[in-house]
């Protein structure tokens, strides 16, 4: 009798994607709960073959746990939790969903833009308020004609900006991983100094990954050469916006706003400054989440974990594809 892979799954994970591991009889999956101890973690992966991750770290400690594990994967796009060294020491692959949640990114960030540019919240307040004859006190500004700084040109960063074109936004992208000559053939301008390019800007959009490169990256000197009348919207990682620089920015009015979906600290503490200022738009690391999201990220974990099961993985899904060249 042959004997069953194990998976260990979240719990949360959409029906859409235990539905694809339910079908097959050679596969047996566990769901554990985002809240589990360590301990606890760790007692799971003892005999696992494969693990899907929420935010939840994975470092030498697990793997330490999973001497079987021959498999990771993200439920999302971003690994800053997983300790990627160490999976390719030991020849396992990490997995992330692709383009499943990149639409419903590229569209928060624009809704981020939106509400701060259009001040829909002090409008929805003077209309529920009574306050009607403020309207005219601080006028809402247009997308339309500004310039849109995109820090990232990947699958989110390259949605963004055919958005902001729709718009008739300028769009000018710092990547210093992505050739000029493929940003241009999308229509928009690449720069090469991120420092310069701040200074142009009337809306930046960060859509780069937390590596120890962008940890910190925007600090208190780049956030002075950004415009008084601009944003900054930050719906990629926590960490890559110095929340102390930023809130002092935003409160000598050296910036005009900012939209954050993701924190330092999550969920960002009560007492966070950041939290009451009027000018920031806040959701709770939310953006690649929708309905639909949802569905495409379970598939697409699912999926990943069977496909290299079956000696198949989807090649563009793995991080480390070293490994696969070492198999």
């Amino acid at each position: 009798m042959t004997t069953k892979k194990k998976l260990l799954v979240p719990a949360m994970m959409s029906r859409a994607g235990w539905e694809l591991i339910e079908r097959r009889a050679d596969v047996h999956a566990v769901p554990y709960d985002y809240s589990v101890s360590t301990a606890a973690f760790h007692a799971l992966l003892h005999d696992v073959d494969g693990v899907a991750l929420g935010l939840t770290p994975l470092g030498e400690a697990e793997l330490q746990a999973a001497p079987r594990l021959r498999v990771v994967a993200r439920h999302g796009v971003g690994y800053d939790s997983v300790d990627v060294a160490a999976l390719t020491r030991r020849g396992i692959p990490l997995m992330v969903t692709g383009t499943a949640n990149s639409p419903s990114v590229a569209e928060e960030a624009l809704f981020f833009m939106l509400t701060l540019a259009k001040r829909g919240a002090a409008m929805q307040a003077m209309v529920q308020q009574g306050r009607w004859a403020e309207r005219l006190s601080q006028l809402p500004v247009d997308l339309f004609g500004k310039t849109v700084l995109v820090v990232g040109f990947g699958r989110v960063g390259s949605r963004v900006a055919k958005s902001c074109s729709a718009l008739g936004m300028t769009i000018i992208v710092y990547d210093p991983y992505v050739g000029a000559r493929a940003i241009e053939a999308a229509g928009c301008v690449a720069v090469s100094a991120l420092d310069d390019a701040l200074a142009r800007a009337d809306f930046v959009t960060i859509h780069c990954p937390k590596t120890p490169e962008t940890q910190g990256m925007f600090n208190a000197a780049r956030l002075g050469r950004m415009k008084r009348s601009a944003y900054l919207i930050n719906t990629a990682r926590g960490g890559i916006v110095d929340e102390e620089a930023l809130h002092s920015a935003l409160v000598r009015a050296e910036l005009a706003g900012a939209g954050l979906d993701v924190f330092d600290r999550e969920p960002p503490a009560a007492n966070n400054p950041l939290l009451a200022l009027p000018q920031v738009v806040l959701a709770p690391h939310m953006a690649g989440v929708t309905k639909e999201s949802f569905d495409r990220m379970a598939v697409a974990v699912a999926t990943n974990l069977l496909d290299f099961l079956d000696g198949n993985p989807k090649q563009d899904h793995v991080v480390n594809q070293e490994v696969l060249r070492h198999r």
